[in-house]
């Protein structure tokens, strides 16, 4: 039995497995799906305190995983698809490679995944012009027309960034006006080869040979349809919680985001870190923040 096993590899992960590494516990650290969570397709990063010039979401993770190795936390390339709470602390986890492991203490980092547009097509589609992260992809379409739909700083991001590789870049955004913070809308809205599209929502894909070739749009305010051609589709329209293996056993909200006392659950040694318990702020501080408090407050468990 492990002392202490830590779900997910996001700031909050990995700043836990640092502390609680630093305390002598040996965590081991399932780094999920997609390892360094989100942030890792962040080409830079400019609000993480001691960064002024920035940073790339793939290098700062990396920091913090050469950190956490460093006082001796060890990683598996595993995800947890069940979870049960055991009666006097921690849980069993089932592994998505069948596997099972118990842990004294547990605490469950998972963050969040991209959210689907959920139309027609876009399941077909994925890898075929459609995709959810930029600095993945975005090279693949060299030249190309490409849209992206949202209206966040994430969208925005992922415009700008993509205006590296197209010859334009359409934003489709179902209001009229973004959701995004102030700088990020003015630097989209002012760039010479991103056009948009207000109040425009994206009711099917259109494919040609497999491969995305249009979109078929709804105007929101008249519900008038229009077809926008496009040689692919980036989707930034938010993200969801990874809770599902724990619902049963935290309470959720309606959108999914694990219920808890600050770093607490209703579970003994069971503790929750980062954006999976976090709809409001989101952030790589707070998350990271949020993983120091679980890892002690793990460490004081264990130690009792």
């Amino acid at each position: 039995m492990k002392n202490l096993i830590i779900l997910g590899s996001g700031p909050a992960g990995l700043t836990a497995a640092v502390y609680a590494a630093r305390a002598g516990l040996a965590p081991l650290v399932l780094d999920g799906p997609l390892p360094g969570g989100p942030l890792i397709t962040t080409s830079h990063i400019e609000n993480i305190p001691g960064f002024p010039d920035g940073v790339a979401g793939f290098e700062f993770i990396e920091r913090l995983r050469r950190q956490a190795q460093k006082f001796n936390a060890s990683f598996q390339g595993k995800s947890v698809t069940a979870f049960a709470p055991l009666p006097k602390g921690g849980g069993i986890l089932t592994l998505d490679d069948a596997s099972v492991l118990s842990a004294d203490a547990v605490i469950i980092a998972t963050g969040t995944k991209y959210r689907l547009l959920g139309v027609e097509g876009e399941k077909e589609l994925a890898g075929h012009g459609v995709s959810y992260c930029a600095t993945c992809d975005g090279a693949f379409y060299r030249g190309r027309h490409i849209a992206v739909v949202g209206g966040g700083d994430s969208a925005m991001e992922e415009a700008l960034f993509l205006t590296r590789f197209a010859s334009r870049v359409t934003v489709i955004h179902r209001r009229a006006a973004f959701r995004a913070s102030e700088i990020m809308a003015k630097r989209v809205m002012e760039h010479p080869r991103i056009q948009i599209h207000w109040n425009a929502a994206v009711e099917r894909l259109i494919a040609t040979d497999g491969n995305l070739s249009g979109l078929r749009l709804r105007d929101t305010v008249s519900g008038q349809e229009s077809t926008l051609e496009a040689d692919a589709l980036f989707v930034a329209v938010g993200m969801e919680p990874v809770s599902g293996p724990f619902a049963g056993f935290i309470s959720t909200t309606e959108g999914g985001y694990l219920l808890t006392n600050g770093v607490l659950t209703e579970l003994p040694g069971v503790f929750v870190a980062g954006n999976v318990a976090d709809a409001r702020y989101r952030q790589a501080v707070t998350a990271a923040g949020s993983g120091c408090q679980a890892a002690i407050e793990a460490t004081h468990f264990l130690n009792r």
